[in-house]
C-alpha cells in the first residue's frame, strides 16, 4: 500500500507507466526497473479510495518496498505491506455471470476495476474473463463460499496458465532483473508509455524503443516433458550457447506443458528450438494473442 500526499508523483517517477492515469476505475500494468533498464519486478498499480496498491509476487514485495523506500527522500508517502487484503482470482466463460450475481456491474475492459462494498475487481488481460477480487480476509472467505460450486476451485498452477495464455509476463525472484521491458512484450500489453517522463531506468528503455535495436521478444510455446523456470533454450542458429530462457510453465489442458520463453527472435524465426541443450526435447511455438512488431533497425515498427 502507498498512501501520502505525494503517493501519485513518487510512483510516477518510478514505474514505466503514467500513473496518473490510475483512479478507482482504471488499473495499470507497470515495470520497476534497474538504472540499467531491468525489471525488478512487475507490478499491477489500483487504487482502494484515495490508497495506491500494488500487486506484485509475493517473493519480491519485501525486496521492492525496501528499496523502493530508498527513493522517498522527503517525499511525503508511506510504504507498507498490507497482510488485511488477500486476492482470489476467476477466470472462464461464465466469470461474468458469476461475479454479476454478487456485485451490481463487472469491469467491461481490460485494465477497468471497481470497488464496491469492500471489494476491488480488477479486469485483467485473458483469453477468457479473467479477474482478480481483493477484499478483506472475512469479505474473501464469503466470497470464496458464494463462488464454488459453481466456480471449480484450483490452484496456482492453474493462473500461471491462464497468464501464459493470454502472453503475460511473470518475473519472480528467479528472473528478476534480467530483461528489459520490451523483451517480455509489456509495451504491447500498454505497460511502457513512452510519453511520461523519467523513471529509474527510462533512458535505456526509451533507446531500445526508438532505434529499434531490440534482439529479443518473449515467445510462448509447449514441449511435452515438464521444465521449470530459468531453463535454457538452444537453437541451431547459435551453436554452442543458449538463445533464451523459459520465464514460466505449467501444465496444458489437452497435455504436455505450455510456456513463455524469452528468446533470440533470429532463433524464433527459424522455428528449430530445444529445451535444456541442443539436443533437448524440441519446443513448438505458439501464436500470442496478440501481434508481435516487426524489428525492422529503424524508429519505424509494423505488425
Amino acid at each position: 500500500r502507498v498512501h501520502g500526499a505525494d503517493a501519485q508523483s513518487f510512483l510516477n517517477s518510478q514505474l514505466s507507466n503514467d500513473v496518473r492515469h490510475v483512479d478507482t476505475a482504471h488499473s495499470q500494468l507497470a515495470a520497476w526497473c534497474n538504472a540499467k533498464g531491468r525489471i525488478v519486478t512487475l507490478v499491477r498499480t489500483f487504487k482502494r479510495g484515495d490508497d495506491y496498491y500494488l500487486l506484485l509476487p509475493a517473493d519480491l514485495r519485501e525486496t521492492v518496498r525496501e528499496r523502493l523506500q530508498r527513493y522517498i527522500l522527503r517525499a511525503k508517502v508511506t510504504l507498507e505491506s498490507d497482510d488485511a487484503l488477500v486476492t482470489l482470482g476467476i477466470s472462464g466463460p461464465q466469470a461474468d455471470l458469476l461475479l454479476r450475481r454478487m456485485m451490481s456491474d463487472v469491469p467491461a475492459a481490460t485494465d477497468d476495476c471497481l470497488t464496491q462494498n469492500g471489494v476491488t475487481l480488477l479486469r485483467l488481460p485473458g483469453v477468457h474473463p479473467q479477474y482478480i477480487l481483493i477484499a478483506p480476509v472475512a469479505i474473501a472467505r464469503t466470497l470464496w463460499e458464494r463462488l464454488a460450486p459453481p466456480a471449480v476451485p484450483t490452484g496456482p498452477q492453474a493462473w500461471t496458465w491462464l497468464d501464459i495464455a493470454a502472453g503475460v509476463p511473470r518475473i519472480d525472484a528467479a528472473t528478476s532483473e534480467q530483461f528489459v521491458p520490451q523483451m517480455v512484450n509489456l509495451e504491447l500489453l500498454s505497460g511502457v508509455d513512452f510519453k511520461k517522463g523519467c523513471y529509474p531506468g527510462q533512458e535505456i528503455v526509451a533507446r531500445m524503443h526508438y532505434l529499434g535495436r531490440l534482439k529479443q521478444r518473449m515467445y510462448r510455446a509447449h514441449v511435452e516433458s515438464a521444465v521449470a523456470p530459468g531453463t535454457p533454450i538452444f537453437a541451431p542458429d547459435l551453436p554452442g550457447q543458449s538463445t533464451g530462457a523459459v520465464i514460466a510453465s505449467a501444465v496444458a489442458p489437452a497435455g504436455g506443458y505450455d510456456l513463455i520463453a524469452v528468446l533470440q527472435m533470429s532463433s524464433a524465426a527459424g522455428g528449430v528450438l530445444h529445451l535444456g541443450s541442443a539436443t533437448g526435447p524440441t519446443l513448438q511455438l505458439l501464436p500470442l494473442p496478440y501481434a508481435l512488431p516487426i524489428e525492422n533497425g529503424s524508429n519505424e515498427k509494423s505488425t
